[in-house]
């Protein structure tokens, strides 16, 4: 009797299984990259272009709603038609809107194409996080999770050292088009070393199911399979958003929705701003993306402590001390004034918990949810947060443009962790290891 599911969940990890986490974290690493380039590139296009705050907002938050878009409506598609497929489709829609970014004419161009690349990133997150969570033991879940956290911090922070050689050379424009040629060159990557989930292909069990699972089987070293296993009951009707509603999942889906939507609001004003504030306050371009960046290095190291914790704390008090500890830095950093070496130490420590709050919320639908509506309730909840990550750079333009001073607004992001965090720790979300039931099925079917 061959229990690939159980394998995988209470088995060490072999290098098949690295090899697919360690893909979907480059993929990341690809995704953060083409997020905040448009933080990077933002003074330079709006003096190119004579933009206003709000113009500038508006095309930070291009992109964000292309993601929302991805993650709310391709991301089911994942369930339906299968992870590694999605993922193949929005790395070539993301690195189409990047190449052609290149080549905008005006900001209503570039801000619709910063929503095509951000259709294409939308469906990625949301598929790579789903696979690095299946493939990797039931133990080391929740880090493998996180590092994809990581694996995005890491991807901002070359990306904005790339771009600050790009700009001074050859401009913004530049910076684009070295987005887009890295995006379209991970292609041959997931071809080659990231495989369909097995938890999609067990519970959907699309045509030539059977092959692929065996083909997997073998990777594992384990003995192929004669038949698959009878599929769950309401496996067919995974990928609708009712199920993720209904009243066993009402709770944990309206919890998740709300924490993503005030996580991401916070989170993607502190990242999206972060640089232009800085220029305001009378630092170079240079040192405003240098800023940023290290608003990226701290997120590296904030990625995989929080994974880290989890593997020995709740999932919900690590991520609640991480929110509560972001709201503090930012309070600090408000009050830090214009000082450059002030400004980089504690960019460093936001970027550290800021994204170790991201990093950690990626986790729980991945394990609040069983496989079959798995993909899109990690799209939705990200799709949800991205709605709070599109108001924020808006919201902030706005508030600039009407005369407060840019430290002030580091006061108000503040508040939304403390209210994220407290609503965390207040109200836990459950966590689900719903591959059991699917596990007892396989075997009753093949013992």
């Amino acid at each position: 009797m061959t229990d690939l599911r159980e394998i995988i969940d209470q088995g060490p990890m072999c290098g098949f299984q690295y090899l697919a986490v360690l893909v979907c974290i480059l993929l990341n690493m690809i995704d953060g990259f083409d997020v905040l380039v448009m933080a990077f590139t933002a003074a330079s296009v709006s003096r190119e272009w004579g933009l206003s705050g709000a113009q500038v907002g508006l095309l930070l938050s291009a992109g964000l709603v292309g993601m929302a878009a991805g993650s709310l409506l391709l991301a089911p598609l994942a369930d339906r038609w299968g992870r590694r497929w999605l993922i193949l489709v929005c790395l070539l829609l993301s690195g189409l809107g990047m190449l052609l970014s290149a080549l905008a004419g005006s900001p209503l161009q570039l801000a619709l194409l910063r929503g095509l690349t951000g259709l294409g990133v939308g469906g990625v997150l949301a598929s790579s996080n789903v696979i690095a969570s299946e493939y990797s033991a039931r133990r080391w879940r929740g880090l493998a999770v996180s590092l994809q956290g990581m694996g995005y911090a890491l991807g901002a922070t070359l990306g904005g050292l790339l771009a600050v050689w790009l700009l001074s050379h050859w401009g913004w424009r530049a910076v684009f088009c070295a987005g887009g040629l890295l995006t379209l060159g991970a292609i041959p990557l997931v071809l080659v070393g990231l495989p369909e989930s097995l938890d999609f292909l067990l519970t959907r069990q699309p045509a030539g199911a059977l092959v692929r699972v065996n083909r997997l089987a073998r990777r594992l070293g384990q003995p192929e399979l004669a038949v698959l296993p009878p599929r769950l009951e309401n496996s067919t009707a995974g990928g609708t958003v009712g199920r993720l509603l209904a009243p066993a999942l009402r709770r944990t889906t309206l919890l998740v929705w709300t924490l993503f939507f005030l996580a991401m609001f916070g989170f993607y004003f502190i990242m999206s701003w972060t640089p232009k504030l800085l220029t305001t306050l009378g630092l170079s371009e240079q040192q405003g993306v240098a800023g940023g960046v290290l608003l990226s290095v701290g997120g590296i190291f904030g990625a995989a402590l929080v994974g880290l914790l989890f593997a020995r704390l709740p999932l919900s008090r690590a991520l609640g001390g991480f929110m509560l500890t972001t709201a503090l830095l930012l309070v600090v950093f408000a009050h830090l004034g214009s000082s450059y070496l002030g400004a980089l130490a504690m960019g460093l420590l936001i970027g550290l918990f800021a994204n170790g709050c991201v990093a950690g919320l990626y986790a729980l639908p991945a394990l609040a949810y069983a496989a079959e509506v798995r993909a899109t309730g990690v799209g939705w909840g990200i799709g949800i947060g991205r709605l709070g990550a599109i108001l924020s750079p808006v919201v902030a333009g706005l508030l600039l443009d009407q005369g407060w001073p840019p430290l002030r607004l580091y006061l108000v992001f503040a508040g939304v962790f403390v209210a994220a965090g407290l609503l965390l720790l207040l109200t836990r979300p459950e966590q689900r290891h719903t591959a059991t039931e699917l596990s007892r099925r396989q075997g009753e079917a093949l013992g």
